[in-house]
């Protein structure tokens, strides 16, 4: 099934990698300065399919989930979702994940190299009076992301038109040429958009659709780009053993008044007692610089490259910076590199 749709891509010029979760994705479509205009001046098409869909349902779901992360799911109704971070007991990150409540489910939009881990997880959690059921749903189901401000305007060519300017993460189950689609607010980056998942025996005929509707194909090199230029923190990079989600500026991720859950008392002393010691920031670089390096001013060390990117304008990456040294506008030392720290959009929302 999935093989028909890397077929229609590989006739579209996709290239492909397999990934360490042995996922397949398209890297580049040959078209990447394309794609990247699409994503501000139209509608780019993002095949996330690789990403992790897990399932959690059974009357318990919300009470469950709610305990499991840093999000508000008590307050959750069918159609809408949020964003969440999944945290070890000492609060240190392990994923920033996309949830979306059904009338019977919850289902979890997670990152590709961490679905195993979330799924043991979630698992160890599940007492025996528990009625919860986690199902692995990434096999059997497509998620592709509009990324530009034509998406609206490309989702009413297929028929959608009641979620225009709902809040993010709202979502609906919709019958598309025949192929029942869930569409969600937001691209997953800080760009507008949808997220659309669908059933693995529809990935051909739905991809084809949107591409026939007007979406210009997006690999995964342009994402990779676009997520380091709007400050996406990813695990392995910016979502470690060494930092928290209030410094990796998650904050919309975070209901401080919801009860007890793992990693709450940490994350409530740091927030409490003004404890966040380094922030994740854009940094505009003046040359190439490899991920790992650490950040100086003069001598002294405040912080290090997470993340780094060549952009059409320019190199850029992603630091945490000690907070005492400052945040945006700092001047700042990355290497042999020079450096400007900025604000970037995901973590200004």
């Amino acid at each position: 099934m999935i093989q028909e749709l890397h077929d229609i891509q590989a006739a579209a010029g996709a290239t492909f990698a397999e990934l360490t979760t042995k996922g397949i994705v398209p890297v580049s479509f040959g078209n990447d300065a394309e794609a990247i205009a699409a994503t501000k001046q139209g509608a780019a098409l993002y095949d996330r399919t690789h990403w992790g869909r897990i399932q959690i349902s059974d009357s318990d779901r919300l009470r469950f989930l709610h305990n499991q992360s840093t999000n508000n799911f008590n307050i959750l109704k069918p159609g809408q979702g949020c964003d969440t971070v999944f945290v070890t007991s000492t609060a240190r990150t392990i994923d920033l994940a996309t949830a979306y409540a059904t009338e019977d489910a919850v289902l979890l939009l997670v990152s590709a190299n961490r679905r195993r881990q979330l799924l043991e997880l979630l698992d160890r959690y599940i007492f025996p009076m528990d009625r919860v059921e986690l199902t692995d749903l990434t096999e059997t189901t497509v998620a592709f992301s509009f990324l530009g401000p034509d998406s609206t305007q490309l989702l009413e060519k297929i028929g959608v038109t009641e979620l225009e300017n709902q809040p993010y993460a709202t979502h609906k189950l919709i019958n598309f040429a025949g192929m029942e689609v869930r569409v969600a607010v937001g691209s997953g980056l800080a760009t507008p958009g949808y997220t659309l998942i669908a059933p693995a025996s529809d990935a051909a005929k739905l991809w084809h659709e949107l591409v026939k509707a007007g979406a210009v194909p997006m690999g995964d090199r342009v994402w990779e780009q676009l997520r380091i230029e709007q400050g996406r923190p990813a695990p392995d990079f910016e979502l470690t053993d060494d930092y928290n989600p209030l410094e990796a500026r998650l904050l919309h991720t975070i209901t401080y008044d919801k009860g007890c859950y793992i990693g709450q008392e940490t994350i409530a002393r740091l927030n409490t007692y003004k404890g966040v010691k380094q922030q994740l920031w854009g940094v505009q670089l003046s040359g190439a610089v490899e991920p790992g390096t650490t950040v100086t001013i003069g001598e002294e060390k405040v912080g290090k490259l997470t993340s780094f990117t060549e952009t059409e304008s320019g190199f850029f990456g992603l630091a945490y910076i000690r907070t005492k040294a400052g945040g945006e506008g700092l001047k700042v030392q990355v290497g042999a590199v020079s450096g400007d720290v900025v604000n970037v959009p995901f973590l200004s929302s």
